[in-house]
């Protein structure tokens, strides 16, 4: 063999490694992606919680908890995690429905959705942990 064959081989073979993810990275990068999106959203109402007569501050909220419901909407979802996918969408979906509520004055209606989004973060956790995953920890730097 010459070594224009052999470098294309190598050449070949490191592409491979380098652009193939393994699912474990697809799944790290799904995890990541949503711990942010849980987090944020967690930290955002339970600020609003402490404001929840703000209109204004929910009006802002609410803007960015649908931005988070339309981000998780279209990411893509490794098959290992996909059973826990819609438990995530239900999380954002009540933290939204939540900071709306707050946006129209009505305080009991955003304690029910934050309590809701509460129990399906825990679900969500429930589930992930039934496929071998969890959540990243946010607070770590590293």
């Amino acid at each position: 063999m010459t070594c224009q064959v052999l470098n294309r081989r190598a050449f070949a073979a490191l592409s491979a490694c380098f652009f193939a993810a393994p699912p474990e990275a697809w799944a790290g990068s799904y995890l990541n992606r949503a711990a942010l999106l849980v987090t944020g959203a967690t930290e955002d109402s339970s600020y609003l919680h402490a404001r929840v007569y703000d209109r204004e501050l929910a009006f802002v909220i609410h803007k960015i908890a649908a931005a988070r419901v339309e981000a998780a909407s279209a990411m893509h979802v490794p098959k290992e995690v996909a059973q826990a996918h819609p438990h995530l969408l239900l999380v954002l979906e009540n933290h939204e429905r939540a900071a709306d509520a707050a946006r129209d004055g009505e305080v009991q209606r955003f304690i029910v959705y934050k309590t809701r989004a509460l129990e399906e973060e825990r679900t969500l956790r429930g589930v992930l942990k039934q496929l071998g995953w969890s959540l990243p920890d946010r607070s770590k730097k590293s």
